[in-house]
This record gives structure tokens, C-alpha cells and sequence, in this order.
């Protein structure tokens, strides 16, 4: 059908509500929009489904989240694993608890049992729920960090992970495969529950989770000696960390915690953000605030499902705050960890460390000094949360932490995607033990850069929207693969990553070797004296992301070269 045809069918149909049929008579004269809505739909990717709310089979809505879940109903049920059940949770956005209630109510219909929070939660609670509760499957309904119009459906998979190929493929198709709306399943909410298939989940998990995060806790004596004299400014950006937050720090003794009025409770307008992602400056202008008022050593926020973490710590020597990126936190807690289980004897045979392609390359020394294995996989957690199922069955190594730039980390093996709550937790602990030794976060920030050097990452974004923008993205990535640039300015391209056909080609002799990691539409470029580059599309917003890193001599070496690269990165696009 033409998108003109599904618009009609939506408004004619008896299977569509008559508020969205009522959306839609609202933009009858717009054909613009009404492409926009009808020209395709949601995209069922890898990582589920993301999108602008709203009517149409482009957006988000009850009918494209209750397709997406007969497919993966459709699914389970031919790999027989139905009585398992699904675990389901949400976040604080538009529509989260309407979408997740229907897609429990399509599980139960189709007679697999849904296991649904009984308010929103984090979603690395999810991954240790379904776990715990031995479930073959979890969906979280998140947009993670995306603007307030978007809402957005994760599945993982029995092992805590978002599902992975093959499996991410074989779901996809089963989604696809449903052309008639009519098909799709659900069924009354009382009688799903009479059926003992709709069973509301909450505390008696918050408590097991909790128990789980303090394992990962190595000095709770320095916690308990220096409690009263941290103080934590904390902002959940209005989200789902603030109770489980507050928790774990209450429970582990920090007595100075204060956190951000104006976005402590839900709000799915966002209102006090223009972005709800801990990787903006402006999302901390609140939490900043608050710090300077309270004197706070440590400002940390979370975004709105609590998987990333964002950090300022205080400069004693200015009394201003410094702005640490993903990578940076990441690479503090690591070596917290590394250097204290190395010291106390308590680290684990064949411990690894897993990071992404595009996270910092200071990963290398530390592992080196620790004599850890690095392990490096595609972008995303859920290739990080592989790697731990793949140990956990072979016996190859043991997890001792991971981390990728996206400001997202996993200390312990208690979920399989990234932990903003333990993240806070490990952090605190970190900024305990350096307030100890009369230092602060960015104290020992500076003692890493003169010990392992000036490792310095950034990115440069290109948003293209619709119709037009997906294609101009495409062709981006062609030329690139196509004609791949042999220098950037003066960096010599040294070699050549092609994810998309496992290819590594070396730009000099021309030799050929494999990457072999999973196919992904993903370039990397080598560059001299630890520098690099690499292009990638957005798998959930409608942009190409350019990551970027380098090695400088000190930090102002390291700024110039990372601001000198990104120029010579936009004179070749």
C-alpha cells in the first residue's frame, strides 16, 4: 500500500481507537506529515524499536508496540521456551506504563506469562529481574536519553543482554512477517490475571538487587570512615535513579546526598531540560547550582531509564568543576578497581576488561599495568553483555568490568547491559578513597593522564531527518567506504576498518585481513601516535556519529590535537 493507502486504512478501519483516529483527521490536509507518519514502518531494528510518539506506522503507539510484541511472542513460542515468561519494565516517558500494559496483555494473550514492574524502574534492573526470575525474554519500554516526544522498546534475551544476531535477526523477520494488524493478540487485563499471566512485580526484587550492587563495594571501611565528609549533589534528570540511587547510597552511610528539586520527580515533559542526557553540559546547569550552594565535591546525574552516568568533580585548586566524559569516569573506576583488587589479591584468574571500538584507547595501558585481558567488541552494551555469556560457558576469562564511551559502565556481573546506579555507587566509593588520601576525582584524573598519557576523545554529529536524511546518511557512508580518505590533514591513514565487510585494509602495502567482529555499517580509520577516527550511523536517531580520539603530550596538546582532527574530519566530509 501507499502511504496515502495505510493513512485511509488507519481511519477507516474498526481495529484503530477513534483518538487516533482523531490524530489523524487532524492532519488530513498535510500530506507531509502524513508520509512522514505512513511512508514506512517503525523500524524493528536490532536494538527494538525508537520513535517519535504518535499515530502512524512510523511512530510510536499501541499498535505498533503490541505488533512488535506478537512478533517476539511468535518467536519465543517456536524456540518453546513460552513458559518462562517475560519480564517488562518502564521508565518515566509518555505512554512508557500504557505500552508496557499492552505488550504484557499481547504475552498473556498468546499464553506466555508477563512479569511487569508495578512502577518505573531502571533498566539495568530489568536485566537482573528476567534473570532472577529465570525468564527467557525482557522488554524495557525507554528512550534512554532521546528528546520528550520519542518513547522507545528494547528486548533482551534469558542471559540479561539486548539480544544479539542471530537471534536479533530471527525476531526482526517474525515482526515483519505480520502484514494484518488484525492478527496481532491481546486480551482483557482482569482475565490475563485471573490466568495467572499477568503477575505485577516491585519490592522483592528492589531488595535482591540492592543486596547484588553492594558485592561490588571493595573498601566499605574508607565508605564508612569518610562518609560525613563527602558531599554528592545528585540529579536523576527526571527519571527512574532516584529511588534506587538515594538507596544504595543511604544503605552504604553517605550522610551528605543532596538531590536536585526541580528534577527529582518523573516528568515526562522533561521541563527543566532541553535534553535529557547526561552527556550535555546544560543538563547539569541545575545540579551545578546545587553543588556550589552545597560545596559538593562529586555532581553526578543519571538519564531517564539510569544506564549512563554524568560527572563533575571539584578542582580544589580553582574551586571550579570539571566536566568528565564517559570515558573518563569509566577509565577512574576501572583503575579503582583493577589497582585494588591487584593490590588486595582478590582478583580473579584470566580477569578481561571489555570496552568498544570507539571507547578510549587509555584502556590499553591500564589493562597492560594490571596485566588484564582488553577485549574489544562492536559498539553497543549488548556485545559487551555477549562477551560475558561467552566466558560464563567456556570458563575463558572472568569480567572484571566494562565500559563504553557513551557514558555507560558495568562493575559486577549482576546485569548485562550498563548500570548507571552501580556506577554512582563505584564512583563514590572512588571519590571516598581518594578524599582520604586528600585528593580529589580529578586529582587522580591528572595522576592517570602522567601515567598512562593524555588521551583526549570527542565526537562531531550530523542530524539529517526523514526521508531525505536517511538516504543522505547512506550515501555518506558509501563514499566513505568507497573512497576512503587516505589522510586526515597530516595523519596519515594508517589503516582502514571496514565492519560492514570484515575487511582491515593496511593503506600502504594494501594487505587484506579480517576484523572479526560481527557485520556492522561501521568504518574505523588508524591513525598515527594513537589517533583515530571512526563513522557510524545512529542506530536509534535519525544521525551519523563521527567518533574521534587522540594522545597529547598534556592536556592543552591533547585539546589541540582532538580540535585539529575534528577539522580535518569536517574538511573531508
Amino acid at each position: 500500500m501507499s502511504y496515502m493507502d495505510e493513512f485511509n486504512f488507519w481511519l477507516e478501519d474498526d481495529y484503530f481507537d477513534q483518538d487516533t483516529k482523531n490524530e489523524l483527521l487532524a492532519i488530513r490536509d498535510n500530506e507531509g506529515e502524513i508520509e512522514d507518519r505512513f511512508y514506512k514502518e517503525l523500524e524493528f531494528g536490532t536494538g527494538g524499536l525508537r520513535g517519535v510518539i504518535g499515530a502512524g506506522t512510523n511512530r510510536m503507539n499501541l499498535y505498533t508496540v503490541r505488533k512488535a510484541t506478537q512478533g517476539l511472542a511468535n518467536y519465543i513460542l517456536k524456540q518453546g521456551t513460552q513458559a518462562k515468561g517475560v519480564a517488562i519494565a518502564y521508565d518515566s516517558r509518555r505512554m512508557s506504563p500504557e505500552f508496557s500494559n499492552e505488550a504484557a496483555l499481547c504475552l498473556a494473550a498468546n499464553g506466555i506469562k508477563a512479569y511487569i514492574f508495578d512502577s518505573l524502574r531502571p533498566t539495568p534492573e530489568l536485566s537482573f529481574a528476567l534473570r532472577t526470575l529465570g525468564c527467557t525474554a525482557g522488554i524495557v519500554v525507554t528512550a534512554s536519553h532521546n528528546p520528550p516526544e520519542y518513547n522507545g522498546y528494547k528486548v533482551y534475551w534469558e542471559d540479561g543482554a539486548q539480544v544479539t544476531a542471530p537471534r536479533d535477526e530471527d525476531i526482526i523477520r517474525e515482526v515483519q512477517s505480520i502484514k494484518d494488524y488484525h492478527t496481532v493478540k491481546t486480551m482483557d487485563k482482569e482475565e490475563a490475571v485471573r490466568a495467572g499471566l499477568y503477575q505485577v512485580i516491585g519490592g522483592e526484587i528492589d531488595d535482591r538487587y540492592m543486596a547484588e550492587l553492594k558485592k561490588q563495594i571493595i573498601h566499605p571501611d574508607v565508605i564508612k570512615e569518610m562518609a560525613d565528609d563527602i558531599r554528592i549533589v545528585y540529579t536523576p534528570l527526571c527519571g527512574t535513579g532516584n529511588v534506587p540511587v538515594r538507596r544504595i547510597l543511604s544503605e552504604l552511610g553517605f550522610k551528605h546526598v543532596y538531590v536536585v528539586p526541580e528534577q527529582e520527580k518523573p516528568d515526562p515533559e522533561f521541563t527543566t531540560l532541553d535534553y535529557p542526557n547526561p552527556e550535555d553540559p546544560k543538563a547539569f546547569t541545575y545540579a551545578l547550582r546545587l553543588a556550589r550552594e552545597k560545596d559538593a565535591d562529586i555532581v553526578l546525574a543519571t538519564d531517564p531509564d539510569a544506564d549512563r552516568l554524568g560527572v563533575y568533580a571539584k578542582d580544589k585548586k580553582t574551586g571550579e568543576y570539571v566536566a568528565f566524559t564517559g570515558n573518563m569516569s569509566g577509565m577512574l573506576i576501572a583503575e579503582y578497581i583493577l589497582r585494588e583488587k591487584t593490590e588486595m589479591g582478590s582478583m580473579p584468574e584470566n580477569p578481561a576488561l571489555v570496552t568498544t571500538i570507539v571507547t578510549t584507547n587509555m584502556t590499553k595501558p591500564i589493562t597492560d599495568a594490571y596485566h588484564v585481558k582488553l577485549i574489544e567488541v562492536l559498539t553497543g552494551f549488548k556485545f559487551i553483555g555477549e562477551q560475558m555469556k561467552l566466558f560464563e560457558r567456556t570458563g575463558s576469562n572472568h569480567y572484571v568490568f566494562g565500559l563504553e564511551e557513551s557514558y555507560g559502565c558495568l562493575a559486577g556481573t549482576h546485569a548485562r547491559d550498563k548500570d548507571a546506579v552501580v556506577a554512582v555507587m563505584c564512583l563514590c566509593e572512588v571519590a571516598a578513597y581518594c578524599k582520604k588520601q586528600g585528593m580529589t576525582l580529578w586529582d587522580m584524573m591528572l595522576d592517570m593522564y602522567e601515567k598512562y598519557g593524555y588521551f583526549k576523545e570527542t565526537q562531531y554529529t550530523i542530524t539529517l531527518k526523514g526521508v531525505d536524511g536517511s538516504r543522505q546518511i547512506g550515501e555518506m557512508m558509501n563514499r566513505l567506504r568507497q573512497n576512503p580518505p587516505k589522510e586526515f590533514g597530516e595523519l596519515k591513514v594508517l589503516k582502514f576498518r571496514d565492519y560492514e565487510t570484515d575487511r582491515i585494509v593496511d593503506m600502504e602495502t594494501g594487505e587484506e585481513t579480517k576484523t572479526g567482529l560481527p557485520k556492522s555499517n561501521v568504518l574505523y580509520f588508524e591513525l598515527p601516535d594513537d589517533a583515530w577516527c571512526c563513522a557510524r550511523p545512529s542506530g536509534t536517531e535519525p544521525k551519523i556519529k563521527f567518533y574521534m580520539g587522540v594522545k597529547g603530550s598534556s592536556l592543552e596538546d591533547a585539546d589541540a590535537r582532538v580540535q585539529k582532527l575534528t577539522e580535518e574530519l569536517k574538511a573531508v566530509l
